[in-house]
């Protein structure tokens, strides 16, 4: 399965160095790290990051495993993401693209229109920033979305959802 993952993988490191290029850049200003939850809710995920999110969750010791999986049991309804506990993610090292990119500045979309958004506790909120401080969302999920689809065309898997619950990512039953 890991090779499976391996442009996955790749990605992750592209856009954990991007998030680190624009913190740098961004000079103390961002307030986002391990331990900032304001923005973790339950969020569904793509196959792909399914399979690496559960494949990191299945490298742990047995019992760190079952412990976790218990945990996003009891939370797994929630609004808020079921891998937290005391604002801190079970699975930080391996969580997905969309939780590594919260909070900083991004470029979207919406319909015909180009809008930023940036974590209102940052401090660079309603400041001008340069372009290249900016993660385009758009990009990034389209890049997503190719991996995805290669990711899809090697598993012989035919009942994968388009998207799934923490949850089920970790196969846990509720």
């Amino acid at each position: 399965m890991e090779n499976l993952l391996d442009n996955y993988h790749q990605m992750l490191v592209r856009v954990d160095a991007l998030c680190r290029g624009i913190q740098d850049a961004l000079s103390g200003r961002i307030t986002c790290s391990e331990g900032c939850s304001s923005c973790c809710t339950a969020i569904t995920l793509f196959p792909v990051e399914a399979a690496a999110l559960n494949a990191a969750l299945e490298a742990l010791p047995e019992d760190q495993q079952e412990a976790i999986r218990r945990h996003v049991a009891e939370q797994a309804e929630g609004e808020r993401c079921p891998l937290l506990e005391h604002h801190r993610c079970l699975l930080y090292a391996a969580r997905p693209i969309i939780c590594r990119t919260h909070g900083l500045p991004i470029i979207y979309n919406e319909g015909n229109e180009r809008k930023t958004d940036c974590c209102p506790l940052n401090t660079i909120e309603g400041e001008s920033v340069s372009g290249s401080v900016i993660i385009d969302l758009d990009r990034l999920n389209t890049l997503l979305v190719a991996v995805n689809a290669l990711y899809l065309s090697h598993v012989d898997r035919e009942d994968l959802p388009e998207r799934l619950t923490i949850a089920e990512a970790l196969k846990v039953k509720s």
